[in-house]
């Protein structure tokens, strides 16, 4: 396939990690330009936006997306991974954790907070990711991070297994959340399990399976399903732009324009999507600048 543009959401399935569902998709579209926008743990399910040609220009962009969670929560058990898929490190009785309990402590970690990224995660540390090092065994000292949680939702708690909906920013780790609550409850924690639900502006109504892409292809379907790149920026609003200032864009040129300060989804004559464009005064006029060209 050819000139294949946009965005693929995905419903990753649990035991694939998210660059197996890159080589995947690849696969099925027998196209070499698709990346993902931010990794899941393997055992993890749900929303993984896929980036497919110019598309992946954006995938910084949504990596730097707000996400939305629905996790599991074991009470009374610890392990190294923070998940149950690691060794059990500590083992406790939670029996005597109530409802009442749990919702404080959801309270306490909503907000503003700091949390240690654990050592199973692809952060890199001198050019080696952490979980290489935590598999040999090797720790080492973590910066405490400043992440946001805007909302914590207790969704079911059963004696010492609770489920909860959980919206962020980036750069939070769900595990480590529930590894946190745990030890605030005094009787330790781990994750049962995890779904993203939300990344960015996409949910799982937009998400389809990799069956369902195969049969997207098989049926000639595909842009049935794929997202147009521009639709990621639908909160700008659009504009239009002769040859002249598409060319000035595309070398990085600012460009004289009659329209007001702010920040554009920019289209040419055709209405093809080439730039997010900025209007700011210089030199006492109006002039827009491109933030990113996907243009030719």
């Amino acid at each position: 396939m050819e000139n294949l543009n946009g965005l693929i959401i995905i419903d990753k399935p649990s035991s694939f990690t998210s660059h197996d569902v890159v080589s995947k998709v690849r696969g099925i579209l027998a196209y070499r330009k698709v990346g993902h926008t931010g990794t899941l743990d393997p055992e993890a399910t749900g929303v993984l936006p896929v980036c497919i040609g110019k598309g992946t220009k954006v995938s910084d962009m949504l990596m730097n997306s707000d996400k939305e969670y629905v996790a599991e929560v074991k009470l009374g058990v610890v392990t190294d991974t923070q998940d149950i898929f690691g060794e059990v490190a500590a083992t406790a009785d939670s029996s005597s954790v109530t409802l009442q309990n749990v919702k404080d402590a959801l309270q306490h970690f909503t907000g503003e907070i700091k949390q240690i990224p654990p050592m199973y995660s692809a952060i890199k540390i001198n050019g080696q990711k952490m979980y290489d090092l935590a598999r040999q065994g090797i720790e080492v000292e973590r910066k405490p991070r400043n992440i946001t949680v805007y909302s914590i939702e207790l969704l079911s708690f059963a004696s010492d297994v609770f489920k909860i909906r959980v919206k962020c920013s980036k750069g939070t780790y769900i595990r480590t959340l529930c590894h946190d609550i745990g030890a605030y409850l005094g009787c330790g924690a781990c994750m049962l399990s995890l779904r993203r639900t939300q990344s960015g502006m996409f949910c799982e109504n937009d998400a389809i399976t990799l069956a369902e892409l195969e049969q997207a292809v098989k049926n000639d379907t595909l842009t049935q399903v794929l997202v147009p790149t521009d639709k990621v920026f639908y909160e700008l609003k659009p504009i239009n732009v002769n040859d002249e200032i598409k060319t000035r864009l595309k070398n990085g040129a600012p460009s004289t324009i009659a329209k007001e300060l702010g920040t554009y989804r920019v289209y040419d004559k055709n209405n093809n999507f080439i730039a997010i464009g900025e209007v700011t005064l210089i030199n006492g006029r109006n002039k827009i600048s491109v933030v990113k060209y996907f243009g030719e």
